[in-house]
């Protein structure tokens, strides 16, 4: 197994293709993802890359790890489910390593649970994601 940092070309020479193998919206590099893309690493079994993730940090004492996915044609179960909790394991050290005290996660998948709560990640509440999304428009906050 092989972990390294993304690159510049990941995100368009592997990561698209997985997230439309997967049915899922694709986040736009510039406006979502770190670091332009950059922020977080992929795992390699031998040649074949089998998943990757992001990790976002501030000046505050927490990083969040998400955007994971995984090459959905990589059938090795056991070498995937190994790869997959060495990724949560690396962004989450990345994180303490950059001086984060919390890691935080929203994953709603068992493969993604599991392996989290297996390096010591405990369950929060129940939750909704939402977004919202401006159209770079500055606007002016109505008075109260």
């Amino acid at each position: 197994m092989e972990i390294r940092k993304l690159n510049k070309n990941d995100y368009h020479d592997i990561l698209l293709e997985w997230w439309k193998d997967w049915g899922w919206k694709t986040p736009p590099k510039l406006d979502i993802l770190p670091d332009e893309g950059e922020s977080g690493v992929i795992v390699y079994q031998g040649d074949t890359p089998v998943c990757a993730g992001f990790i976002y940090t501030s000046n505050a004492s927490l990083c969040w790890i998400s955007w994971i996915v995984s090459n959905k044609q990589y059938r090795d179960r056991s070498k995937r489910k190994e790869s997959i909790k060495a990724l949560i394991e690396t962004l989450s050290l990345v994180g303490k390593n950059l001086g984060a005290k919390y890691c935080y996660v929203n994953f709603d998948s068992p493969h993604l649970v599991k392996p989290s709560e297996e390096l010591g990640f405990i369950k929060g509440s129940i939750t909704q994601e939402m977004f919202k999304i401006w159209e770079h428009q500055v606007e002016q906050p109505q008075e109260v």
